[in-house]
């Protein structure tokens, strides 16, 4: 097969694939679906191995989770994605549920892949590939035993004849799995507030005023910010007992001359080990300053003349990644 048919990141095949000024568009089934990628980051390539090339993708998947439908790979991306650690196996084995649950419109549903290739689940294959970090199939059959031995799937092999004795797997997302994914998206599922971490500076009261608390309305939340709020308690004491009362966080890491806001960090840090979602926002000319650990999420970059854009960004972000709330006003 030509190298113009294959995927740039695995050398697989694709579906389709496109040249376009400078970059290439590509749909690979082995990177979870579509992506971009610039001419120049395909140099950073020459001495990437697997293990790199694992995360990179899974970072392909959880752009597209995160509501982006063709997620671009620049030169800092595989920078960025080098120097990131690798997921743990219980983060990969949460992936597995995840990828499931994206395929199992009925309780019960069976998802069926081969221990070898095999064109009747190749796509299958590849999918839970990506979606769990694994570069051979052996890894996924490991996080699928992990996952029936904590009760969260049910996984069966079924042995198959012949020359090849190519065995087929199937495992289905049992109830205690659905819990776990529940646990997983948040300790408040039923709240309405969304806790705004962000620099309270003159400079960004435009930022929230007409794109953040916007958003946040848009999707059906109510925002938060603590400076704003009327409280008699010690106010690190207020922040923390406001984010566990949050469905999600926004945290922006907009930041002046002075450097990085530490409250922004550890307010998301905390919402992170409360299994808080936080999204993460940033003025697009500050994003290179941020820190290393944070720069590797998505951020929804924005500039200030251009907040309606910014306003959509996030809220469509938002409905994408925890799902419209109950305020949501419904278009008649």
């Amino acid at each position: 097969m030509e190298e113009n048919n294959k995927c740039p990141i695995w050398g697989e095949a694709i579906e389709e694939k496109k040249q376009k000024e400078d970059r290439t568009y590509v749909n690979s089934p082995r990177a979870g679906g579509k992506y971009s990628i610039y001419h120049n980051a395909l140099l950073c390539f020459n001495d990437i191995d697997d293990a790199t090339k694992a995360r990179l993708t899974t970072w392909l998947v959880e752009q597209r989770r995160l509501g982006v439908e063709c997620p671009k790979i620049t030169k800092e991306t595989v920078e960025n994605i080098k120097k990131s650690r690798a997921l743990s196996v219980y983060e990969r084995a949460d992936n597995l549920l995840r990828y499931l649950e994206s395929q199992s419109h009925l309780l019960g549903h069976v998802v069926k892949f081969y221990a070898q290739d095999n064109s009747k689940a190749r796509d299958t294959a590849y999918q839970l590939l990506a979606w769990t970090e694994s570069r051979s199939i052996t890894e996924v059959i490991t996080l699928a035993e992990y996952c029936h031995e904590q009760n969260w799937i049910e996984h069966r092999k079924q042995e198959r004849t012949g020359a090849s004795k190519n065995t087929l797997h199937e495992v289905m997302l049992k109830p205690a799995g659905y819990a776990r994914l529940a646990e997983l998206q948040g300790t408040n599922p039923n709240s309405v507030q969304a806790f705004v971490a962000m620099w309270f500076d003159d400079s960004m009261e435009d930022a929230f005023v007409k794109a953040i608390g916007p958003a946040i309305h848009d999707a059906g939340y109510a925002p938060l910010r603590i400076d704003k709020k009327d409280h008699n308690n010690k106010i690190d004491d207020e922040i923390i007992a406001e984010i566990r009362r949050s469905r999600f966080v926004v945290a922006d890491f907009t930041h002046g001359e002075k450097g990085m806001r530490g409250g922004v960090y550890y307010e998301a840090g905390f919402a992170h080990g409360l299994n808080v979602p936080v999204i993460f926002t940033c003025r697009e000319d500050v994003i290179g300053k941020i820190h290393f650990d944070t720069r590797q999420y998505n951020h929804i970059t924005w500039k200030p003349e251009k907040l309606d854009e910014f306003r959509k960004a996030l809220s469509n972000r938002i409905s994408a990644t925890i799902g419209d709330g109950p305020l949501k006003k419904k278009d008649k």
